[in-house]
């Protein structure tokens, strides 16, 4: 029956004129597989989704900085500046590359890097956040070493996006374009940051906990393969 209902809608969506299959979004707390009725609960909801069509399955993680938990500190390793929106969009293209993002990698697959870049960068100026909070991070000899891009939604400050250009990606820079964007929003009053990230993006998750960010809701995502 599930399955069923399920396949009505995604049909409807088609017939109405949707430009891509909607996903299907399940919400969950936090330690969820640790209660067996809530295991079966979203077991059956699987089963449904991948009978429906919906086969690809992203865990994806809501996390928050509250102000209790204290600032981070500056390890001082890159600079940070603005710049201008061309740099931003050529930094967004090589970020893209190689990234552990589910969304993006899915992106990519579909309309290549180019088009990636510029949908992501178009999606951050129309968010509630300021433009002039962006940031392209420097080495101390001068490179460019990624950028940080503190954002908002409608509710709260949350970190929004931020990447390491495929050179300099292993030298733990992600804790340093992290602690930028906690502490931009921080020192103009926010007590709350949110953010998110997939499980599958291993280095993305423990920077997170290193930054004192804990998780607040969990949810699984299933969407339909890319074509």
């Amino acid at each position: 029956m599930a399955a069923g209902l399920l396949t009505a809608a995604l049909r409807a969506f088609a017939d109405a004129g949707a430009p891509k299959t909607p996903l299907y979004n399940l919400t969950l707390p936090v330690g969820w597989r640790d209660t067996p009725a809530a295991v079966a609960a979203v077991e059956w909801r699987r089963r449904a989704a991948v009978a429906a069509g919906l086969t690809h399955e992203v865990e994806r993680l809501r996390l928050q900085w509250t102000a209790d938990v204290g600032l981070p500190a500056s390890r001082g390793r890159l600079t940070f500046a603005p710049a201008s929106d061309e740099e931003f969009l050529r930094l967004f293209r090589r970020i893209a590359v190689g990234s552990l993002d589910d969304e993006t990698r899915r992106n990519i697959a579909v309309k290549g890097a180019e088009a990636t870049a510029r949908d992501e960068m178009d999606f951050y100026l129309g968010c509630p956040g300021r433009r002039e909070w962006w940031r392209v991070a420097h080495t101390p000899d001068g490179q460019v070493a990624g950028l940080a891009l503190p954002s908002a939604t409608p509710y709260a400050r949350n970190v929004g996006y931020l990447g390491v250009v495929p050179e300099f990606r292993g030298h733990g820079y992600v804790d340093d374009l992290l602690t930028e964007i906690t502490l931009i929003h921080a020192e103009s009053g926010a007590e709350l940051i949110t953010a998110t990230t997939d499980t599958g993006n291993a280095p993305m998750v423990a920077a997170f906990a290193r930054a004192d960010y804990r998780t607040s809701e969990i949810r699984m995502l299933y969407s339909a393969p890319v074509a």
